[in-house]
């Protein structure tokens, strides 16, 4: 258990974790409150415009995470940060004002879901990459599968909260809730010990940086293969406050407050995954492809689940596996990258992951509608099980890996490909070394 917390001995990770903890849960809350609205108040539940405000929200990612990135690998990256936290704290408020006054339109959560997206394209690779400031370097992978279970914990709490408050205030109030929420993030950002930040080198001015990083990302096969397996999933398999309205509003005939629980149950298996996560010392790309495979698997027997119960369950497996898979997939990406383009390469990264969503769910939606929330489902589950099992082949094919099983005595399986042989290279050479020292010492 203490390996699994490590990196909240660190003062700086401390402050930044509770921080992030309560804004984090008013995030979920604002998640839930705005698809509530949009399908309840100002639509006649109509998926495809929950699809729309989705698509509007991550759009941006598509177009903006790149300079997002070059920015992070820039300018301060705690200064960044004030200023990213505070601004969608302010979109936050200004939409919580026009929904108390009554004014509010479909309209009007188009261009905020858009703006908000701005300021999320520009903050994600900075938060991403500020995570390696705050550990060492060995404590990466334990921060960054923490931050997970912080982002988790607030989405075992956030929906429940948000449903109870939703049928008690309005959608409204949550708003205004998730603006102040912003608060504790950048008040742990001011706290903190500025000589205890282990600071990345920063990029200088200069052309074609975003062109570099692209020609680094390219030149990694591992990293696109991690990027195609997010990329597809995220589309297509990750709208789950999307779909789960649907289901809720239109299989079960249920209401916001058995939606908001609905995402909390999620949320316990997605808290699990993240704390295992937290746990593993060297995440690898193997582990993505497998929780993306378990993924679809898991999310293929939800949608086929006869009552709300039975579903909400199925939501712990999916929760567990959605988060293996993106906990993995980013400790791997920051930990093999080189600290100088880590910025660019995060953007990247997170422009493909979320920025699919633009494409995904306005399809996801119209599939909803169309032929039953149902299917909103399982067009991710079979899309996950897809692109698992062709990436797999392809780096059997290509990366001459080498499945080695042991069905005696202990059973046991085996992947064995460039990494692991490189890793037994450099203990052959450290063992060959330390040999050599001592030969040398015995003949002096």
């Amino acid at each position: 258990m203490r390996s699994t917390f490590a990196s909240l001995s660190f003062f700086n990770y401390r402050l930044w974790f509770a921080g992030a903890l309560v804004a984090n849960i008013g995030t979920w809350m604002q998640r839930i409150a705005q698809d509530w609205l949009v399908l309840t108040i100002l639509s006649d539940d109509s998926g495809l415009a929950i699809g729309i405000v989705t698509g509007l929200q991550f759009l941006p990612m598509l177009l903006l995470s790149p300079y997002g990135g070059l920015l992070a690998d820039r300018l301060p990256r705690r200064q960044l940060l004030i200023a990213t936290q505070s601004a969608l704290g302010l979109l936050a408020a200004g939409l919580g004002v026009l929904v108390l006054s009554g004014v509010a339109e479909l309209w009007h959560v188009y261009v905020f879901a858009l703006m908000l997206g701005v300021v999320t394209a520009l903050d994600n690779p900075v938060r991403q990459t500020f995570v390696a400031e705050m550990v060492p370097p060995a404590s990466l992978p334990n921060a960054v599968g923490l931050n997970s279970a912080s982002f988790n914990a607030a989405r075992l709490i956030g929906p429940g909260i948000s449903g109870l408050l939703i049928a008690v205030v309005g959608p409204g109030w949550i708003f205004i809730i998730n603006a102040l929420s912003f608060g504790a993030t950048i008040f742990s950002l001011t706290l903190m010990r500025a000589h205890e930040l282990h600071e990345m080198p920063h990029a200088t001015r200069g052309k074609g940086q975003i062109r570099e990083g692209l020609a680094y990302v390219r030149g990694r096969s591992d990293i696109v293969t991690i990027m195609v397996v997010v990329g597809v999933v995220g589309a297509l398999g990750l709208n789950f406050q999307m779909t789960s309205a649907l289901m809720v509003r239109e299989v079960f005939e249920r209401d916001a407050g058995s939606y908001g629980v609905l995402g909390s149950i999620m949320a316990i298996g997605s808290l699990g995954g993240a704390l295992l996560a937290a746990r593993r010392k060297q995440p690898r790309v193997r582990l993505v492809l497998a929780a993306a495979l378990a993924f679809g698997i898991a999310s293929g027997l939800m949608a086929l689940m006869p009552t709300y119960e039975l579903y909400a369950v199925m939501t712990i497996p999916v929760g567990f596996a959605s988060l293996t898979m993106m906990t993995a997939a980013n400790a791997t990406v920051q930990m093999s990258t080189d600290p100088h383009f880590r910025g660019r390469v995060m953007s990247l990264y997170m422009m493909i992951f979320l920025g699919t969503t633009p494409i995904g769910a306005p399809l996801v939606g119209w599939i909803g509608e169309t032929f039953g929330a149902r299917w909103s489902v399982g067009v991710g589950s079979i899309a996950a099980i897809l692109v698992a099992v062709g990436a797999a082949i392809w780096a059997k094919r290509n990366w001459d890996i080498e499945v080695v099983y042991q069905l005696r005595h202990r059973p046991r399986l085996t992947m064995v490909g460039p990494h692991e042989r490189a890793r037994s290279r450099e203990e052959a050479k450290a063992r060959l070394g330390a040999s050599d020292a001592e030969n040398a010492s015995g003949a002096a």
